[in-house]
């Protein structure tokens, strides 16, 4: 009897949850959960489709800058195609480290070049890769007649490059690697107006260019235009390292120098003040004229754009980015065995995983440090607001090797970024041990 009533009772219990659920969902227009998870699953699809686009062709109307300000077309046309000087030949741009995308050649263009038929000295060639949008970050603008009228540049230019399947500097994209091979200061240099630099800054045109060709292949100073501070007191370059752009999912802060904000800020901050597109940008510290002098006397931390072409597009991008995979460790390219002994040592002796938490491998939360606390200098931790630098996630390091590591490639390569852990933190590890621990963070 006492089951009996039981059972019933449960019944009952079953029925009453049933049915109010039921008038809760009439009375509030709820979908039942199938119906919300395609919800849910439709809007990811379009928020990642639309992502991927501006992501990858998505200007902010900065063709305004490269095109109308630096006049940077006129220099890649040449002036036997209406612009000036030799004009940029597909052989330049690989030099500087543009990358095509191999998708987006017409095949007959893509035959011409397997068969070796394309004069890749002549700058009409590198119209042919604009017109077809194949210039991986690059999106030409051209008129009736075929010139080339402006030019914009995208969040890909720096943050995307190609697997070389098609031949060195041409093959299929890949988004989020870090360009390690863009002169951005040697394309840059090219145009032929850079008075809104020197204006900017305060100097003049061969002052400009200097700085421009201290930076080299795979960096960028992301803080030039706030601080004017071109070199370190060392008088090395104050460029850092282009980062990559994937495997951002649940880290917080994006770049290099601490505190600047998180992803999608910093989404904002290069659209509107790097790319130079046309939106909207509110950051009051940049007022601060002591440690941004530049930013405080040209007010860019209060920019206003009649029509925003950056704000809309934010939302989308984010979501893009935190869809980008992590590159995974080809075979063979690290011994599996020592790694396996080196992921105890990472979480042990070696103490890394007091930072680099697995499996985000940066802080879950403000994922910072002072200078003092990595045994490094505070220069370009002291460019950024609260003067830290991030603790920089781990995972595929050997997609952005090239350079070096740190925000300033000043260690040359894993070996030597563990050497200066086990000096600074007294850890006293082996010869074998350091290898063990190598392998690891090179299968991560």
């Amino acid at each position: 009897m006492t089951r009996k009533r039981f059972a019933a009772g449960g019944l009952a219990l079953a029925a009453l949850i049933a049915a109010s659920a039921l008038r809760l969902d009439r009375a509030s227009g709820a979908q039942a959960p199938p119906g919300m998870d395609r919800a849910v699953t439709d809007n990811a699809r379009q928020m990642l489709d639309e992502g991927r686009r501006v992501f990858r062709y998505e200007t902010f109307g900065d063709e305004a800058y490269w095109g109308d300000t630096l006049k940077l077309h006129r220099a890649i046309a040449g002036a036997k195609l209406r612009g000036v000087g030799p004009g940029v030949s597909p052989k330049t741009a690989l030099s500087v480290g543009l990358k095509v995308d191999v998708d987006a050649v017409p095949a007959p263009v893509a035959a011409a070049l397997k068969a070796g038929k394309v004069d890749l000295d002549d700058p009409a060639s590198t119209m042919v890769l604009l017109t077809a949008n194949a210039v991986v970050g690059v999106t030409g603008h051209f008129d009736g007649s075929g010139t080339l009228t402006s030019l914009g540049v995208q969040c890909a230019f720096c943050h995307s490059t190609v697997d070389d399947s098609f031949a060195p500097g041409i093959g299929h994209r890949l988004d989020g690697w870090a360009n390690r091979d863009l002169n951005v200061g040697a394309i840059v240099s090219l145009a032929p107006d850079l008075s809104a630099l020197t204006r900017a800054l305060s100097v003049d045109e061969p002052t400009v260019k200097k700085v421009l060709a201290s930076w080299g292949p795979g960096k960028f100073d992301a803080e030039l235009n706030l601080d004017g501070k071109a070199f370190r007191p060392d008088g090395k370059p104050a460029a850092t390292l282009i980062p990559p752009a994937f495997g951002l999912a649940g880290v917080n802060l994006h770049t290099w120098g601490g505190g600047w904000g998180t992803v999608t800020y910093w989404n904002a901050y290069v659209a509107n003040l790097e790319l130079n597109g046309r939106g909207n940008f509110l950051d009051a510290r940049l007022d601060n004229a002591q440690q941004y002098p530049v930013a405080a006397k040209l007010r860019l931390g209060h920019k206003q754009a009649a029509q925003d072409m950056v704000t809309p597009h934010l939302a989308a991008l984010h979501f893009y980015q935190l869809a980008l995979p992590v590159p995974t460790a080809k075979a063979g390219s690290f011994d599996a065995t020592a790694a396996e002994r080196g992921k105890g040592m990472f979480s042990g002796k070696a103490r890394c995983a007091t930072c680099h938490v697995p499996p985000l491998f940066t802080e879950p939360g403000w994922n910072v440090h002072k200078a003092a606390d990595i045994g490094i200098d505070d220069f370009q931790s002291n460019r950024s607001p609260d003067k830290s630098y991030r603790t920089a996630p781990l995972r595929a390091l050997m997609t952005h090797a090239k350079g070096g590591f740190y925000h300033d490639g000043r260690f040359a390569d894993l070996a030597a970024v563990v050497d200066h852990y086990d000096q600074f933190l007294k850890l006293s590890l082996s010869d074998a041990e350091k290898r063990d621990l190598i392998e690891y963070l090179k299968s991560l």
